[in-house]
């Protein structure tokens, strides 16, 4: 497995969350459908936000910063949000209930 994380930070990231948030079905529709996904989230940070994916492998992760890529630009250019700061690599761990 392969993960990454996007972190947005200031005024306009706290409003990128909301926006997050408010339009979940829409983000869920499309984060399924990045291929090998296996799972995303957003976290809150002191900052503005955090989101992560998941998936079976390195490309699938590629796919999916991609995809988040277009749907800010489509989506949330007029908050102004700032491009993230991205972190990927290999799950060498995971736990789930």
């Amino acid at each position: 497995m392969h993960a990454v994380m996007r972190t947005y930070s200031g005024d306009s990231a706290k409003k990128f969350a909301d926006l997050l948030e408010q339009r979940k079905d829409e983000i869920e529709k499309t984060i399924r459908g990045v291929s090998g996904f296996v799972s995303w989230g957003l976290m809150r940070t002191a900052n503005g936000c955090m989101t992560f994916t998941v998936c079976k492998d390195k490309a699938g992760c590629d796919q999916s910063v991609s995809v988040a890529r277009e749907w800010a630009q489509k989506n949330a250019s007029n908050i102004g949000v700032p491009a993230p700061l991205i972190v990927e690599g290999p799950v060498s761990m995971r736990f789930t209930t």
